[in-house]
C-alpha cells in the first residue's frame, strides 16, 4: 500500500481498523466492506444455519373460483416488450367456502406476448360480494404455452374493505387460469390462499 494513506482507504471503504491491522489485502478488505464486514459464509456454516430453523411447510386453501366473462381481444400494437392486447371484462360470478358474488363489468386484462414466447397478463377488475362489499383485484398471470400441459399461474392482490372479507388483505394469493371456450366467452380463475 505504498503511496496510499491507510486512513483514506479505511475511511473510503468503511472498513474496521482490524482488517488492515491483520495484513488483509486491499481486495480482501473491499470484499469485507461489501459483505458488511462479515466473513464469507462457508458451506458448513450455511448448512448449520439452515438446519437450525424447522422447514415451514406451505399449503393451499381454496379462496374462490370465478367465471369471468370477456369480450374479444383488442390489438394494441407492438410495444418495447412485445405484442400487446387488451381484453375487456364484462361480468361473471365467483364462489368459495367463505365468499361469493359477482364479477363487475368494466375491468380489463392487458396482455403482452413477450419476445421469449411467454404471455404476461395484468388483469384489474372488481368483485362484489353477495353482502355488498366491493373487492379490487389485480391478477398477474404468466402463461407458457410451450409447456405440456400449458403453464398458467398467477399471483393476486385483493383490496377488501374492513369487515368479514378483510382476511383477503392478509394472505398471499396465487391462482390458475383456464379458458372456457367454446362453451362460453369466459375464463375460469381459481384462487388459493397460501397457508
Amino acid at each position: 500500500m505504498a503511496g496510499i494513506d491507510r486512513r483514506t482507504v479505511l475511511g473510503a471503504a468503511g472498513l474496521a481498523a482490524g482488517i488492515v491491522a491483520t495484513g488483509a489485502s486491499t481486495a480482501t478488505a473491499a470484499e469485507g466492506a461489501v459483505k458488511g464486514g462479515r466473513k464469507p459464509l462457508t458451506e458448513a456454516e450455511f448448512e448449520r444455519l439452515v438446519s437450525s430453523v424447522p422447514m415451514d411447510q406451505i399449503g393451499l386453501e381454496l379462496a374462490y373460483e370465478s367465471v369471468v366473462d370477456i369480450e374479444p381481444s383488442m390489438v394494441l400494437g407492438t410495444g418495447p416488450w412485445g405484442e400487446r392486447w387488451m381484453v375487456p371484462i364484462t361480468g361473471g360470478r365467483f364462489a368459495g367456502p367463505r365468499i361469493q358474488g359477482t364479477v363487475l363489468p368494466g375491468g380489463a386484462d392487458r396482455q403482452v406476448m413477450r419476445r421469449d414466447g411467454v404471455k404476461q397478463l395484468e388483469a384489474r377488475y372488481e368483485l362484489q360480494t353477495d353482502d355488498g362489499a366491493v373487492l379490487a383485484v389485480v391478477n398477474n398471470v404468466i402463461i407458457d404455452a410451450a409447456e405440456t400441459p400449458r403453464y398458467a399461474r398467477s399471483w393476486l392482490t385483493i383490496a377488501a374493505p374492513d369487515g368479514p372479507h378483510a382476511w383477503l388483505n392478509r394472505r398471499v394469493l396465487v391462482g390458475t387460469l383456464g379458458s372456457l371456450r367454446p362453451q362460453r366467452d369466459a375464463v375460469l380463475i381459481r384462487v388459493f390462499a397460501l397457508t
